[in-house]
């Protein structure tokens, strides 16, 4: 008899209704015809997301070869016989020599795939692993891994796969170009089974559930084509399973990232410490299988590796599967070696008799090679469009792999390159990218990952923080910033009325005391040298696809006679950011800064923002320090200190989706202030944030500034929402306040106090009235002339892309106040 709670799940599933976590956890259990049933339905799903693909009836699998490159691992798993000790093994590392063997090899039998699987960091726990690495020149096992993965491109063709473990947001960066996908078991969410001592996972740091879950949406936010599952059988109970399951179809939904998700069923290796536990029942695999088709639906693509099934291929198929996984003719299963892989011929069969046909795929799957440029680099494209149908995107199966040079695309310079002269007059051509529905990820589950701001305190404690918020920003403004007095901080966050009046002319006076009375400016351009960017940044409305009618890129010789015009014009600074273009050359950043210094000897260059810092040097494969060097020695003066919007990664993650963390932001402007490459701070305000994330990002600048002095000035940049995909998605609110901006401004000049002593406001987003006023309320610098403005302007905002120095002059006056012409780093710029 089927027990009640299967019967309603069942019924639920049927009828395409979501499943809750406790009726996924009931259809676990789901045994004889309930399972049938079950299976059933998984199918059903199965076929239509087939039908819907372009490939009704279709299972795949990646024909590839399986290189070991280390077996050294920091991690103690308890159920593993892959990792092992150095005096096991003839060396540390395979040499490079012997990875190429292995691809060749592989390549010579048709294999289109390189299987990279190693054990986590071993040069960690391991001296022999760091003197292997020290004698070759390698700084860690990813930068070998780094190189072995181009040689592989460019002497065999065969198309990495990487299984490095877990990865940073800036190691998935460096590693992206090298790789068209990599992969991550998150195993499982039960946290016990990593921390109690006896659990499977106790005593390997890389195994916790929520640092595995990191890099699932890591992996996201950078764009990796990526492979996960979860690992059954090994202590964990059936709610823990599913818990799993709705992990991985969370990111699954924000990112859209994860290609292929594998239930894989313990199978118990002698010589480990789990040697007794007894194998996962298949029928249990069949059901977790199932449940996870209903769960993630008909577009996930789901694996269970065909040698650990004993043979029951029918019963996986009907469970809902549509993938065997990596298959070698030529090397064994180096993570199972007692389960050898089927014979293809075999493997065809059995899917045969099951109805379906068997089909080669590339280690990426067929969505992500149609889709090509924001999931794959432009330096991988030549290598997987060799291999894939362009129809299909599945393998070409009679091609064969051949070694192909990895090396940057022609550069393709056009497009809209008038937008900066056209953008005041004609405007954006569309108000949202093509692509809007789908390049942001799942907007519902961006909404769910909105933090709202915390309780106000009642009304009597909020005024007694008020008045005595306003006693100590008159008395000691930086002490605001110490958390002892966190909560007058943010009473002062919420000042209105009088008290904001009271609020806004204290910070005025401490403006006075720090700088004078003098409004400064400083003649510049903005030169945007290309607008092409795939982050897919949810606030912002500049990025464009290459095929979009706004979308342009500069050459470089228009870059240096936009630099040139300016400097006859006046100009002392050029201002450079760019979208995160993929077919930007390595050496594109350091070429535009000597064109311009080429041309302009004289023009200081503030240029390029952390995300494009950190980017760039991950796709040169190099520290961020040494590409900072670069940059510097080209002839880079200073860096604006923006992509920061909140430092805050819960806001971050909702607002940009793959720009760089907090921390790497910080590590950035940081590691320029220690090279002498000084920059400007800013914080973005107005759309999901709330004021305890404000004061927050303005401790992480002061401690960068006690740290390193090297901020010029802090910017408070106002959210402009009009053409903002997260606005237009219903989920930013339309900008700050006027009341937020009056507020935010007297408060960065009263929490930096001593640290940053420049408090711009921004004409272009406040308008000229709007910065007259916050002249008198904490400001005392008002920019630049800009010359052209167009992100700002893409965004919405109505307040132009130029000033002349007459008209910031007459902004001044009618603030009372008097004008200077500044350098870059605030000194005087004469007449």
């Amino acid at each position: 008899m089927v027990d009640a709670r299967v019967r309603r799940a069942l019924g639920r599933a049927a009828t395409g209704r979501a499943l809750d976590v406790d009726e996924a956890g009931a259809l676990l259990t789901a045994r004889g015809t309930a399972l049938d049933e079950l299976l059933g339905v998984a199918g059903d799903i199965r076929d239509a997301g087939l039908r819907e693909a372009g490939r009704p009836g279709v299972v795949t699998y990646s024909k590839k070869v399986f290189i070991p490159l280390t077996r050294l691992c920091r991690d103690r798993c308890h159920y593993c016989t892959f990792a092992t000790v150095p005096h096991r093994l003839p060396a540390a590392y395979l040499e490079r020599d012997e990875v190429l063997a292995i691809a060749r090899e592989g390549a010579a039998q048709g294999c289109k795939e390189a299987l990279f699987t190693l054990g986590d960091r071993p040069e960690q726990r391991w001296p022999a692993a760091r003197e292997w690495l020290d004698e070759r020149g390698y700084d860690s096992t990813l930068d070998y891994l780094r190189s072995c993965a181009v040689a592989v491109l460019e002497e065999t063709g065969l198309l990495p796969h990487l299984n490095p473990g877990v990865l940073t947001w800036s190691e998935l960066q460096r590693l992206k170009p090298v790789a068209p996908s990599m992969g991550m078991m998150l195993e499982t969410t039960a946290t016990r089974l990593w921390s109690e001592p006896g659990g499977p996972h106790f005593g390997s740091p890389d195994k916790e559930p929520a640092v595995r879950l990191r890099v699932l949406d890591d992996a996201g936010r950078v764009g990796v084509p990526f492979t996960t599952g979860i690992l059954i059988g090994i202590g964990e109970t059936g709610a823990e399973r599913v818990d799993a399951l709705f992990a991985i179809r969370r990111a699954m939904r924000e990112y859209g990232h994860l290609q292929e998700v594998i239930v894989q069923n313990f199978r118990a290796k002698p010589d480990t410490a789990m040697r007794g536990m007894p194998d996962a029942e298949l029928h249990d695999l069949a059901a977790t299988v199932a449940v996870a088709r209903v769960l993630l639906g008909p577009r996930a693509r789901i694996q269970a590796p065909p040698n650990l099934i004993a043979g029951e291929y029918d019963l996986l198929l009907r469970a809902g599967i549509d993938d065997w996984g990596g298959v070698s003719p030529v090397t064994p299963d180096h993570v199972n070696p007692e389960r050898p892989w089927p014979q293809l011929d075999e493997l065809a069969a059995r899917t045969a008799a099951a109805g379906f046909t068997l089909r080669e795929r590339l280690t990426v799957y067929p969505e992500y090679v149609r889709a090509g440029g924001p999931w794959l680099d432009p330096r991988l494209l030549p290598h997987v469009t060799a291999l894939a149908d362009p129809v299909t995107g599945l393998a070409v199966e009679a091609a064969h792999p051949v070694g192909r040079p990895w090396q940057e695309p022609e550069e393709v310079f056009g497009g809209r390159t008038d937008l900066h002269a056209t953008i005041d007059v004609t405007g954006r051509t569309e108000d949202r990218r093509g692509d809007f529905d789908s390049v942001y990820g799942d907007w519902s589950e961006v909404a769910n990952k909105v933090k709202r701001p915390p309780g106000v305190p009642g009304a009597e404690g909020a005024d007694g923080d008020l008045r005595a918020g306003l006693r100590l920003a008159a008395t000691e403004p930086a002490a605001l910033l110490a958390p002892a007095h966190e909560a007058k901080a943010l009473a002062l966050f919420g000042a209105d009325g009088p008290a904001l009046d009271e609020l806004c002319r204290i910070a005025d006076d401490a403006r006075r005391d720090a700088v004078g009375d003098d409004v400064t400016y400083v003649v510049n351009r903005n030169i945007n040298f290309t607008n092409v960017c795939y982050v897919g940044c949810r606030f912002c409305a500049f990025a464009q696809r290459e095929s979009d009618a706004d979308a342009f890129r500069l050459s470089l010789s228009q870059v240096a006679d936009r630099a040139e015009e300016a400097w006859t014009a006046g100009a002392t600074e050029v201002c450079l950011q760019g979208g995160i273009d993929p077919k930007m050359p390595v050496t594109g950043y350091a070429d535009i800064v000597r064109a311009i210094k080429a041309r302009v000897p004289g023009m200081h260059v503030h240029a390029f923002s952390p995300m494009e810092i950190v980017t760039a040097a991950a796709k040169a494969g190099v520290p961020v320090r040494e590409w900072l060097t670069r940059l510097r020695e080209a002839g880079l003066d200073t860096i604006p200190g923006t992509a920061a919007e909140i430092l805050d990664d819960d806001v971050r993650w909702v607002l940009t989706k793959g720009k760089l963390p907090a921390a790497a932001w910080v590590e950035v402007v940081s590691t320029a202030h220690e090279l002498g490459i000084r920059s400007s701070s800013t914080m973005m305000y107005g759309h999901v944030d709330h004021p305890g994330q404000w004061l927050a990002h303005l401790r992480v600048l002061a401690g960068v500034q006690d740290r390193t002095g090297g901020f010029t000035e802090f910017v408070a940049l106002p959210f402009v929402h009009t053409n903002a995909p997260i606005y237009l998605a219903g989920i930013a609110r339309p900008g700050p306040t006027w009341r937020e901006n009056r507020v935010v401004h007297a408060m960065a000049r009263l929490l930096l106090h001593g640290r940053i002593d420049n408090i711009q406001c921004s004409w272009v987003k406040l308008g000229d009235a709007g910065t007259v006023e916050l002249l008198r309320g904490g400001c005392n610098d008002l920019g630049g002339t800009l010359m052209e403005e167009t992100i700002s302007r893409m965004a919405g905002s109505g307040n132009g892309s130029a000033r002349t120095e007459e008209q910031l002059r007459a902004i001044a006056t009618a603030a009372g106040r008097p004008f200077r012409k500044r350098t870059t780093a605030y000194g005087h710029a004469g007449a």
